[in-house]
């Protein structure tokens, strides 16, 4: 027997080489792991003497093996894929997991929510729609089930916030840019439906300064989540009427700099960094498409598996009753250089 002393399932998963979700699964049921694994299970508490929470777990199989999924806008590429790696770690968990989306509307995400109680879930993971949000529904729905926001934070509100470190994303491609050609515009929706573009918009702002120039923001009328329209038809105006004061453009988001390489297509502008071309352009996010677009998007990937496991082992913590020490995480994303900027 070890000298080491567990003090919780995380520990113990760390020690004995399983993850975590798989630990969870064996202890709500033992037989639903495959037999070696199981095997090493028992080992492990053998030889570390560990013994879980058994009130917790006790608690957990009172309620149901839901779990709820909740995104702002699931046809967005962006949350259709954290949704289905989030929905993919439940399922290997144990878990059943049910998927919501409140299309924009705080009407749909109150009664979302409402009929989440009724399945009597284990936990949800709720991206909401932030300022939009009726934060007293969220409040309450928040004390009586263990929530664990992602994407978009209501201060004060969960569990926990896992997301990307939008600021981050800005910087990072705006001192590429920078270093790389002329210095930035930054083309953005007046009322954008993510309160993640107003982060990067402060973070280009603070970012030029620091660089010594003067930053440039180019705000197009539209809201809601047509965002490729109106990258597209906002470009058009703005091309038009000469807006940008650089021949580089970052948009806030990778959506956007779809509908305005589009636009830039139309005007019959070569679009790249490379001798003879018009405009560079660059987005954030990563967009599944953007590495298709003509030419190809050079964007800031979002860290997705990262935000998903982080997210969804959080909720886990949470659910057993468990300590959660860090109430805000932040994942950095990745600079993805291609033919565009």
């Amino acid at each position: 027997m070890s000298d080491v002393k567990i003090r919780n399932m995380e520990e113990f998963a760390a020690v004995s080489g399983i993850s975590r979700p798989t630990v969870s699964k064996y202890f709500n049921n033992p037989d639903s792991v495959r037999a070696t694994t199981r095997r090493k299970i028992e080992i492990a508490l053998e030889i570390y003497d560990y013994r879980p929470n058994i009130y917790a777990i006790n608690q957990n199989r009172k309620l149901t093996k839901n779990i709820g999924i909740v995104v702002p806008y699931l046809t967005d590429p962006f949350f259709g894929e954290i949704a289905r790696n989030i929905e993919q770690h439940c399922r290997d968990a144990g878990y059943r997991p049910t998927l919501f989306s409140s299309h924009g509307e705080k009407s749909f995400e109150n009664d979302i929510l409402d009929s989440l109680r009724s399945l009597k879930p284990a936990g949800v993971l709720l991206a909401p729609l932030g300022r939009v949000s009726d934060r007293r529904i969220v409040e309450a729905f928040c004390r009586d089930v263990p929530t664990v926001l992602f994407d978009s934070n209501i201060p004060d509100l969960g569990t926990a916030f896992v997301g990307s470190d939008n600021p981050q994303f800005t910087r990072l491609i705006v001192d590429y840019l920078c270093r790389t050609g002329e210095p930035p515009c930054f083309f953005e929706m007046q009322n954008p439906s993510n309160p993640n573009a107003n982060k990067r918009r402060e973070s280009y702002i603070c970012t030029m300064e620091a660089f010594g120039h003067e930053p440039k923001v180019v705000s197009i009328k539209g809201d809601g989540w047509d965002i490729e329209k109106i990258g597209y038809e906002g470009g058009l105006k703005a091309l038009d009427a000469k807006s940008f004061q650089s021949d580089t453009v970052l948009c806030s988001n990778d959506r956007l700099a779809i509908g305005f390489l589009t636009a830039c297509y139309e005007k019959k502008l070569r679009i790249g960094g490379n001798k003879g071309c018009d405009i560079r352009v660059a987005g954030q996010d990563d967009h599944p498409f953007s590495r298709f677009t003509c030419p190809p998007l050079t964007t800031v990937a979002q860290p997705y598996e990262a935000v998903s496991q982080f997210a969804v082992e959080t909720l886990f913590k949470a659910m057993e009753h468990e300590e959660v020490v860090d109430e805000i995480t932040l994942f950095e994303g990745k600079l993805v250089m291609r033919q565009s900027a």
